[in-house]
């Protein structure tokens, strides 16, 4: 908070494609996309007709009773998006809306846990299982499926209890699995999947004591907070299946997954492994980054739980102002045909390559200790030494550095700690990619030195 009051702000007013104006006339380029939200570029023609036409009819309604068409529209449009390939003949039906990711999560944590109460063993308090590292939003509910003591530790005292699996962190993986290091092929040993173990062991332990988890909470394909942690290939199918074998839900935080973001051609990460989710949490890049919405969508199994007659009080009680709200929905439509048409997925489909072309080069540096990227999202680690992988303490804000060297280049975006992000808006072109790891390697290289390995 200090360094924020010791400096003026960038104060950002206009906005198009991939590019950011400040109030004083200064150009950026949006490397980030404005914390993850913005799929399609600042100000497109498309989504902003779609919500000056809807402002023209009706900006909001209450969904207490009440449907709006844009909304009604909306969630057909997302189920037939979500069913994707899933091979575990599971299909998304309903969809709840809510504002932003954390209470989308909070809407799939109170679902499944009412969800457990109705229909599994009557012993105590559902409880629920999530990854070492994970981050599913700042709501008491969200942030008790957190582990991240940084952000977390200082709410204990307000928190449920969740239990922790490990993350499949491949480049520090405990047991010297990770695949071997491109600059030394002696690291590495085949990998024997311990990290799946883990959570076959825990759900066990619980249906042996009688105390089942009620849900594994994740966010496939790549953790997002904890540092842009990618999970390998056939991790989250693994896991699905055991977290179904032994009667949990299988929830999914597709916040910032989601939405073509984390790669595949659907809008859910997980139909990239054939996983069909029993809830999915979706927020961020709904609206391309125009207004605030989310949407917790859920299989008719969960549903059904709670339909019932006025009498025996079933219903869902939760609920939010701005539910169901017509902007956000008529922004979410527009959004999601420019997502599914076939340039659209083409154009990700190249920015993805072009993303790997630019981010070789910084395979060079020293200081470079992991490029991790999955679809078009990327995380850069920065070690004091690639070969011996040792991190630099969070004080010594090695990321935030970094990130404020790319700004005086101008270019945008935020650390986790020691990783640099990038995550482009999807009308990135190829000189403003270029330009944007250009700068990250300058900055690098400024900070740290101009070692070559």
């Amino acid at each position: 908070m200090r360094d924020w009051l010791r400096r003026e702000p960038v104060v950002l007013v206009r906005g198009l494609g991939a590019r950011l104006w400040d109030d004083e006339g200064r150009e950026y380029l949006d490397a980030n996309s404005s914390i993850w939200t913005n799929l399609h570029g600042h100000s497109h023609p498309r989504i902003v007709g779609a919500i000056r036409s809807q402002l023209g009819k009706v900006a909001h309604v209450s969904a207490l009773g009440f449907a709006n068409e844009p909304a009604s529209r909306f969630a057909a449009e997302l189920i037939d998006a979500a069913r994707g390939p899933g091979r575990d003949g599971r299909k998304l039906a309903k969809v709840f809306y809510s504002d932003d990711g954390s209470t989308a999560i909070e809407t799939a944590l109170k679902l499944a846990y009412e969800y457990a109460r109705r229909t599994g063993p009557k012993s105590g308090k559902p409880r629920f299982l999530s990854v070492r590292g994970g981050y599913h939003g700042d709501t008491i509910g969200a942030v008790s499926l957190g582990h991240i003591d940084l952000f977390h530790k200082a709410y204990q005292g307000l928190l449920f209890r969740a239990d922790a699996v490990m993350a499949p962190y491949c480049y520090r993986c405990p047991y010297n699995r990770a695949p071997a290091d491109r600059r030394d092929a002696r690291l590495g040993r085949k990998c024997a999947w311990e990290c799946v173990d883990q959570v076959a062991n825990k759900l066990s332990k619980a249906r042996s004591r009688g105390r089942p988890y009620a849900a594994f909470v994740v966010e496939p394909r790549i953790q997002g907070a904890a540092g842009m942690i990618p999970q390998p290939d056939g991790w989250l199918s693994r896991v699905a299946a055991l977290v179904r074998s032994h009667g949990a839900l299988l929830v999914t935080d597709e916040v910032m997954t989601g939405f073509g973001r984390a790669g595949g051609r659907g809008i859910l990460a997980s139909q990239a492994e054939g996983v069909t989710p029993d809830l999915a949490a979706l927020a961020k890049g709904i609206t391309g980054g125009t207004l605030p919405m989310a949407a917790t969508l859920a299989t008719r199994r969960v549903f059904d739980a709670f339909l019932g007659e006025y009498s025996e009080f079933k219903t869902f009680f939760h609920g939010h102002s701005y539910t169901a709200n017509p902007l956000g929905a008529a922004a979410g439509r527009a959004s999601l045909a420019l997502l599914r048409a076939k340039a659209g997925t083409l154009a990700r489909e190249r920015l993805a390559v072009r993303m790997d072309e630019q981010l070789e080069r910084l395979w060079t540096h020293p200081n470079v200790g992991d490029i991790r990227r999955v679809g078009l999202v990327a995380g850069v680690e920065l070690v004091r030494d690639w070969r011996t992988k040792v991190p630099y303490a969070l004080e010594e804000q090695a990321g935030i550095r970094v990130c404020a060297g790319m700004a005086k280049r101008g270019v945008l975006t935020r650390a986790i700690g020691n990783v640099v992000v990038l995550m482009p808006p999807y009308c990135t072109t190829r000189a403003e990619l270029a330009r944007m790891v250009d700068a990250m390697e300058e900055s690098i290289r400024e900070e740290f030195g101009a070692r070559s390995v």
